[in-house]
């Protein structure tokens, strides 16, 4: 399938794969205006319609606690970021950053900021171990994730574990294009993995952290993420935030389920 934009007066063409590669940079363009914003067609109707027109879940109130933890993570992170660009920098020699375009609010696509945690050539590994390995492209059709990721540098790993390339997300909850918490920001082609439901993941921002990560992360069923995220989006409340946030610090410590 192939979506289409309107930019400079000229509709413009992007196959799926150009929305699920990752792009590095050596360092992110945090007011890319450049950048398209995809809008996937809605999938259920008058449901769909409305969500649309809804301002994100939680409103002001919500969005006000996103800007004041990302601004205080930003400030008392400072130091970890500076010594985590170092440490790719002087380990790898690559782009510090790399921005993935991910769906957002309103079936809008964004530029996800991490830190990179891949090979340069993360592409070309991926494809050719997926065509080698008929097991890891089961798993990979499953999840979009690898147990066993040949892409992954030695410093990518302890990132990883950690959430630490998670972080420059802080950027993304500022340009409100994320929120400290909620879904998993997702890529085009995971869109049919959440079928009538995608309007539930639509009507909210992506989150830094959300419920499918502290329920166990990378080990949960994809259909248990679905099922997660909507009724996280049903039952929103400030309490479930506060909730969601307090659960990540244990299982960002402990590098519970993740890879």
């Amino acid at each position: 399938m192939t979506v289409q934009f309107q930019a400079d007066h000229r509709t413009h063409e992007i196959p799926p794969e150009r929305l699920t590669l990752e792009t590095d940079v050596t360092r992110p363009r945090f007011d890319d205006r450049s950048l398209p914003r995809v809008r996937v067609p809605a999938r259920s109707g008058m449901r769909a319609s409305r969500m649309r027109r809804q301002s994100p879940i939680g409103g002001a109130i919500k969005r006000a606690l996103d800007v004041s933890m990302a601004l205080s993570g930003l400030v008392s992170l400072s130091p970890l970021f500076i010594l985590t660009a170092l440490l790719i920098k002087l380990t790898d020699r690559g782009p510090i950053f790399y921005r993935h375009i991910r769906l957002g609010h309103g079936r809008r696509s964004f530029a996800c900021v991490k830190f990179r945690t891949m090979v340069s050539h993360a592409d070309e590994v991926l494809e050719q171990h997926l065509r080698s390995s008929p097991d890891a492209a089961a798993e990979w059709a499953a999840s979009r994730k690898l147990k066993n990721d040949p892409r992954i540098t030695p410093v990518g790993t302890v990132l990883r574990k950690l959430s630490i390339d998670e972080l420059p997300q802080l950027i993304n909850v500022l340009r409100g294009e994320m929120s400290m918490v909620g879904p998993r920001p997702i890529v085009f082609d995971e869109v049919p993995l959440y079928g009538t439901d995608i309007d539930f993941y639509f009507s909210a921002r992506p989150g830094l952290t959300g419920v499918w990560q502290v329920s166990g992360r990378s080990d949960a069923a994809y259909s248990k993420r679905v099922a997660l995220d909507r009724r996280y989006v049903e039952n929103w409340s400030l309490w479930t935030d506060l909730v969601v946030v307090l659960k990540t610090v244990p299982v960002v410590l402990t590098a519970r389920s993740a890879y």
